[in-house]
């Protein structure tokens, strides 16, 4: 009888003990790190600051623009941080923080070549400069410099898309991103 009634203890304070570390959990949460009173963002409009003059280099090989990506970027933005829902969208006189940005790069990469030497994949990256501030004491909360989206794309086969799609799967990215940055702080 004694060794069913260790056994019996040793059970339960396992069962215990698995409970504990269940209720405890690891600590991860998906609450904002910058959390106010009104949890409501501005997105301004992002600026592109992309310099379409300038020479093309060795490092700058494959450079690429396109008009009006930053309206692009501020939409989706925008959209992102409805469909996430921790932060309200307000304009810039009733908004506790202020998302500003500007749009400073947009590469396509090569990244796989045929025996002929042909492009068949590209990486596109769409790059930002951002800031959030506290609008209420001006407090800059975080800057990030070079904050890139990307995506790739196939140029020939089954899995061949335009690039003006992985474009915009890059912008996508960018935007989950930017919100993830915001709302986690990581």
């Amino acid at each position: 009888m004694p060794k069913q009634l260790t056994r019996y203890r040793k059970n339960a304070l396992f069962c215990a003990l698995l409970a504990l570390i269940f209720l405890c959990g690891c600590g991860y949460t998906t609450r904002s790190a910058v959390r106010s009173k009104d949890p409501s963002i501005c997105v301004n409009n992002f600026v592109n600051k992309i310099n379409v003059t300038q020479e093309t280099t060795n490092r700058k090989a494959y450079y690429a623009y396109r008009p009006g990506m930053e309206s692009d970027i501020t939409t989706e933005i925008i959209n992102r941080f409805l469909f996430d829902g921790d932060y309200e969208i307000k304009d810039a006189n009733n908004a506790h923080y202020l998302l500003k940005g500007e749009l400073v790069d947009f590469k396509r990469e090569p990244l796989r070549y045929d025996t002929n030497d042909n492009v068949t994949e590209y990486r596109i990256s769409v790059v930002i400069n951002m800031e959030l501030r506290d609008r209420e004491t001006g407090t800059l909360l975080w800057k990030e410099n070079d904050f890139a989206g990307e995506s790739t794309y196939r140029t020939q086969g089954q899995y061949a898309k335009p690039e003006s799609a992985a474009a915009g799967e890059a912008i996508k990215d960018l935007a989950d991103r930017v919100v993830e940055r915001t709302v986690e702080n990581w």
